[in-house]
């Protein structure tokens, strides 16, 4: 991902989509290394057939198929680094739906583009093909939209647009690359149980690939990095905090060390994604120091650090944050609904919640509360903002909230961090609560561009409270 962002529109985004502009995140060159930064690959194909009657008997298709391409390709053009538009196949009967299906090879997703009526049998055949479709329909071209909302009622991996105005493509862009983003993650998970269900259950839902290093090897990657690495890269974070209340200086460079031993697992196995058991770990001496520190700044320059060997909240970051380019904050959440408040707390938290590359918000260096060991931090988050609150309950199912941040509690109460957000109805919510405790904290609303890459994706998007 990269720093730089551009504003869309109202209008590009649509009426469905949002109520305020959004940013679209313009996405970093991919290479061998991290190829999760790539744009999505997205076939295209037109369905119609070859000797139409509406919307005209005497329509030249292949000059209709050549000013779509036209239109497409200068949008390619002007939002680069979203998707590599590629084919461009012509589907004229139900009998060439087979064929095409099997020469999709990497493609991330399908741009269904109609010409004709009496599409709907090879609609509906394109439907049974396991990749996310998105259909754009034009008016007075035919009634594709039938078999689009056929998708979507079903859940069969599609989404519609049905518009005359191409740019109404372009909010689905940045939901087109982050299929390709979770597609090419790689997620390290140090546990002491290994592999699990729901590992592979996340992969085979979103292509996420997992892998299961030990302590040790973190061990092996701590006890090698270079003492003056570690002795500059301690300084830079104390010199940045507002001020360093428990930490000793020799907890800092611990910290320190741990983070740039994170970076080189993470580069060594090509990953950009680690959650630990770290509570467990630390109690039972397998791990050297808290990665609070570390996780912070992973998640501030784009690549994740996850509290607990949390996959469901992982997952919930690599969607939101690779969608909307901000860093996700996985909160303990507490409730007063005498107040209609829900306070999010933790002792792992962003600094660049706004958006990764932006300004980061002030930071103290603290113990990690419930030991008063190791360090962590104490972000003063932005207050009068929305925020989604969100978490996928198991991999086809992601709950969603919204709130606004109210303030920042500075108390011994509770881990580090802590924002009390204003909600709709706190009791609602509480009485209604389940998929575990942790929750995963977004600035922005993100709840109408989840449900769309739901559609696109294959998972349900439920609203709580």
């Amino acid at each position: 991902m990269s720093n730089a962002q551009f504003r869309m529109t109202r209008r590009q985004f649509g009426m469905t989509l949002a109520a305020a502009p959004v940013m679209i995140p313009l996405a970093r060159s991919a290479s061998s290394d991290t190829p999760w930064d790539g744009p999505a690959i997205v076939r295209k194909v037109f369905v119609g057939v070859p000797k139409p009657t509406w919307p005209r008997p005497d329509l030249d298709l292949n000059q209709e198929m050549s000013d779509i391409n036209a239109k497409l390709a200068e949008l390619e053009k002007n939002y680069p680094g979203q998707v590599q538009l590629t084919g461009g196949d012509w589907i004229k009967s139900v009998e060439d739906v087979e064929p095409w299906a099997k020469s999709l090879g990497d493609a991330d997703a399908v741009l269904v583009l109609d010409l004709t009526s009496s599409t709907g049998p090879m609609l509906q055949a394109i439907s049974k093909v396991d990749i996310p479709k998105l259909l754009f329909t034009r008016p007075i071209t035919g009634w594709a939209f039938m078999e689009g909302a056929d998708w979507i009622q079903k859940g069969l991996k599609g989404d519609m647009v049905a518009s005359s105005n191409f740019e109404d493509l372009v909010p689905f862009f940045p939901m087109l690359r982050n299929i390709h983003h979770l597609r090419y993650s790689r997620i390290l998970v140090v546990s002491p149980g290994g592999s699990n269900s729901t590992a592979a259950a996340f992969s085979k839902q979103f292509g996420t690939v997992f892998e299961f290093p030990t302590y040790q090897d973190l061990k092996a990657a701590y006890d090698r990095v270079d003492t003056v690495k570690v002795e500059k890269d301690a300084g830079e974070v104390t010199r940045g905090a507002l001020k360093v209340m428990e930490p000793s200086a020799e907890d800092i460079q611990r910290a320190s060390r741990f983070y740039l031993a994170a970076l080189d697992v993470l580069r060594q196995a090509k990953a950009n994604a680690i959650t630990i058991d770290c509570l467990g770990g630390f109690r039972r001496g397998d791990l050297p120091a808290y990665p609070c520190v570390a996780w912070s700044r992973l998640n501030d320059r784009g690549m994740y650090g996850v509290c607990e060997a949390d996959l469901q909240s992982t997952m919930t970051q690599l969607l939101i944050t690779g969608y909307s380019a901000r860093p996700g904050f996985v909160s303990d959440p507490t409730f007063d609904t005498s107040r209609n408040e829900v306070i999010h707390a933790h002792c792992v938290a962003a600094t660049r919640m706004r958006g990764i590359g932006g300004p980061a918000s002030p930071y103290i260096l603290r113990s990690h509360m419930e030991d008063n060991k190791g360090v962590s931090v104490q972000v003063e988050m932005p207050v009068r903002e929305t925020i989604t609150c969100a978490k996928f309950a198991d991999s086809r199912t992601l709950l969603v909230s919204t709130g606004e941040v109210t303030a920042n509690v500075d108390a011994p109460r509770g881990c580090r961090t802590k924002m009390v957000t204003r909600v709709a109805d706190a009791r609602k919510l509480v009485e209604g609560w389940s998929g575990g405790l942790h929750r995963v904290i977004f600035y922005g609303d993100y709840v109408e561009a989840a449900r769309r890459m739901g559609r696109l994706m294959g998972f349900r998007v439920v609203q709580e409270g």
